[in-house]
């Protein structure tokens, strides 16, 4: 997987503004089904994890895990995110095929 590709992609959504960060928002995306991809953090907690996997799964929405949480604050400009939702079906499609 080419690591700048995605951040750069994640970048400019995150400039489109097409990017959600924080559990509790992304979680409210995910249940209004507005979020077309879930980016989570390899390094978030066991409880975090469980919770957005759950929700994503009761909602279809797929996740996609990325190394950090660093990395995923990196790409949108910020210090740490531990999950990011993207919330347009071009920049989600084209992520996950970047990341899987």
């Amino acid at each position: 997987m080419n690591q700048q590709q995605w951040k750069s992609l994640l970048g400019l959504a995150y400039r489109a503004r097409k990017v959600i960060s924080g559990e509790e928002l992304v979680i409210k995306e995910v249940r209004q089904s507005r979020a077309k991809l879930v980016l989570l953090s390899k390094d978030a907690s066991d409880n975090t994890r469980k919770k957005v996997t759950d929700k994503c799964r009761s909602y279809n929405t797929p996740v996609v895990h990325v190394e950090s949480r660093y990395e995923l604050g990196h790409a949108i400009g910020k210090d740490a995110r531990v999950v990011v939702a993207v919330t347009e079906k071009g920049f989600a499609a084209k992520l996950k095929d970047l990341l899987d």
